[in-house]
């Protein structure tokens, strides 16, 4: 298992992105800049006394939640920027409220940040202006999710792998495959959950990758049609045996609990609220998806500099071990591990494991071009996966 490959080509790879999301001004197939470009802030000036955050639940925590749990606070004092934060549930919720106009700053996974990019809706950070940026792990920076032509788009957040977990009363051992969801789901008929989204498709395309390497697939973002049809058909033989598809981790959580699921996909945090006696995760032999989150800054903010402020603030190690250990990931900064309340939080969540990270496929939008570097043949993008994802779902 590699991780993915850069794309090559990035001002191109922006002129795919406009065509699969039917946008204008976004990059011209010559590759030419549009004079429209968002350019990173060279300086930052006074604080503007508020900013306004879009992000994962649990992301941004004042305490409101849980009085256990806040690190806006400490970021308002320390520099006079009150936050605002509205949440979201999916990507596709995200990308569309980004469209609305109002944020400055958004926490985007992977198959949400390029068409962020590609929309103009987000502006190239200036890492210098980003002193904890140093700090992060480099495995995390300039990432195809990330960045862009040689430009940074914004400051990693937490990351982790979707895991397999599992009900120990109806496994003898631990599964170390994911044909358990896949090829023997018939087994446990009607009690497998799946995440609810068209990038699982990507999950079914790792696992084809070992069980049918004739389908030559190099990068489970990178399908074309044959591929992607190979996907869709693996993900509809699934389907009859699947109980639900979940998108709050709750749910999941849920199904677990109540026995009305046995195995599945899930995150660490889910893992860390069951009874390890009765229930086990593990990352499998064919590796798996996961995410790394960006915070990205509106191309049309009104406070640029209580956005930069909140980059870096969640760069530094205290505020990415409040944040993280809260939602349940790995953190961005090394610094983080003895921040955190949990002396065993980093080992738990594998932080900065590259070993580890290697087999982990990180959330990345499919589009025309392919990412695997092949220019024989299309791709299939977004667009064709969020078609096929409702043909899967009937």
């Amino acid at each position: 298992m590699a991780l993915t490959k850069r794309a090559k080509g990035g001002v191109a790879l922006v002129a795919a992105l406009a065509l699969t999301f039917g946008m204008s001004g976004c990059g011209t197939a010559s590759g030419d800049n549009s004079e429209s470009e968002s350019k990173e802030l060279k300086e930052l000036g006074d604080p503007e006394g508020e900013v306004s955050l879009l992000a994962w639940p649990g992301y941004v925590e004042d305490g409101s939640n849980d009085p256990n749990a806040d690190w806006v606070t400490p970021f308002e004092e320390e520099t006079g920027c009150t936050v605002n934060a509205q949440t979201y549930g999916t990507s596709d919720e995200a990308f569309n409220l980004m469209k609305q106009g109002g944020i400055d700053v958004v926490a985007a996974s992977g198959d949400l940040s390029l068409r962020l990019i590609a929309a103009q809706d987000v502006q190239p950070i200036n890492n210098d202006l980003v002193p904890n940026y140093e700090n992060v792990y480099d495995f995390l920076k300039n990432r195809d999710w990330n960045s862009m032509d040689g430009k940074n788009y914004g400051v990693p957040h937490g990351y982790g792998a979707n895991l397999l977990m599992y009900n120990k009363k109806e496994f003898d051992k631990a599964p170390t495959s994911w044909d358990v969801v896949f090829d023997k789901a018939d087994e446990h008929k009607g009690k497998i959950t799946a995440y609810d989204s068209p990038i699982y498709i990507a999950d079914a395309a790792v696992y084809l990758m070992e069980h049918q390497p004739d389908l030559g697939i190099k990068n489970p973002y990178s399908l074309d049609e044959d591929q992607l049809n190979a996907a869709v058909d693996l993900l509809k033989e699934q389907g009859p045996n699947v109980a639900e598809y979940w998108s709050d981790y709750l749910k999941s959580l849920q199904g677990f609990e109540n026995g009305s699921v046995v195995a599945g996909t899930g995150w660490q945090v889910t893992m860390n609220e069951l009874d390890p006696k009765k229930f086990g995760s593990v990352l499998p032999e064919e590796g798996t998806t996961g995410w790394s989150d960006t915070w990205m800054i509106s191309s049309e903010t009104d406070h640029p500099t209580c956005s930069y402020k909140w980059l870096d603030y969640m760069s530094s190690a205290k505020g990415s071990a409040a944040a993280t250990e809260y939602f349940g990931e790995a953190p961005n900064n090394p610094g983080a591990c003895k921040e955190a309340e949990d002396p065993k939080f980093c080992d738990t969540y594998h932080a900065g494991d590259e070993k580890y990270a290697e087999g982990i496929w990180y959330w990345t939008t499919p589009i025309s071009e392919c990412l695997d570097g092949r220019t024989d043949v299309e791709c299939t993008d977004y667009a064709a996966w969020t078609k096929a994802w409702q043909q899967i779902k009937g």
